[in-house]
């Protein structure tokens, strides 16, 4: 069960993308408060790691029994540490939405992360490698929303409408606990891997029949992957809809202006330096990340 103070600090992480708001100094006085102290430590662990570019050894090692609420509060956490240092939450991101990324991963459900405004690579940006701990990309479909979604009873008809843009998105994962043995536990409280990502152009409105999209990634213009949006649990908005009933489940939702990236539609790649990688479909405009 969530304490007064942890209620507190997810609402201040949520609302961070209101440039009127302190989110900083609120995710300060929280983090100051009655908070349980391994997974406080454990969040620092994990922002240590993020920033010496060194991978720490698994949560689930360490601590064999933590349930998926001790991860995703480790995750809100570490990522108040970030808002406390300026950081601004910008929207959301739903991971193992796939078979491809299931398998690949050896874990059998979806996850969730929070997506900060540092982690967008802005169009014609380069990506230093050097940033990253263990980075694999991702080929995806991501949504912006024009109005807050809320509640275990919200269906995907009041999904459809809430969305205002339709992307392409390349998602650099990066685990800081490294990817080998990784369970949902470890991937949860490391913020569901997520590193960076690119949005391509934004086509207004959602588009239409996105299940049959076929999304191809390239590296130097060679193809290296491909999925279709069907991929992404039979329909990219049920991942939407996942995530909009996982957050009720702790009393939060996703807000007008969110980001939301559905899912990958095949297995994730090594990301090398010096390359550039697209992700493109017949009817949305690519999205490209340049590795330095």
């Amino acid at each position: 069960m969530r304490t007064d103070n942890e209620a507190g600090l997810l609402e201040a992480l949520l609302a961070s993308a209101d440039s009127s708001s302190q989110p900083g100094s609120a995710c300060r006085r929280l983090l100051e408060g009655d908070v349980r102290r391994w997974e406080h430590e454990e969040a620092r662990r994990l922002r240590s790691a993020e920033t010496a570019r060194r991978p720490v050894s698994l949560l689930s090692h360490r601590h064999p029994q933590v349930s998926l609420e001790d991860a995703y509060r480790v995750q809100w956490y570490g990522a108040a540490l970030r808002v406390a240092d300026g950081a601004r939450v910008v929207g959301h991101k739903v991971g193992l939405t796939s078979a491809a990324m299931q398998e690949q991963f050896g874990i059998d459900q979806p996850d969730s992360g929070l997506l900060l405004d540092y982690m967008a690579v802005a169009e014609g940006r380069e990506l230093c490698l050097g940033e990253m701990v263990a980075p694999r990309v991702e080929g995806e479909l991501a949504f912006r929303l024009v109005r807050d979604l809320s509640g275990d009873d919200v269906g995907e008809k009041e999904i459809r409408d809430a969305v205002a843009d339709t992307f392409l998105a390349l998602e650099v994962i990066d685990s800081r606990y490294g990817f080998e043995g990784l369970t949902l536990a470890d991937s949860v409280a490391d913020n569901a891997a997520c590193g960076r990502f690119v949005l391509g152009a934004a086509v207004p409105g959602l588009m239409p029949e996105l299940g049959g999209e076929r999304l191809t990634l390239t590296v130097d213009d060679a193809v290296v992957a491909f999925g279709c949006g069907r991929a992404i649990l039979g329909d990219p908005i049920r991942s939407v809809a996942w995530l909009v009933h996982r957050l009720a489940t702790v009393g939060a939702g996703l807000r007008a202006g969110d980001v939301v990236l559905a899912g990958a539609v095949h297995a994730s790649l090594p990301l090398g330096a010096g390359h550039s990688v697209a992700v493109g479909s017949p009817r949305l405009p690519q999205a490209v990340l340049h590795v330095a």
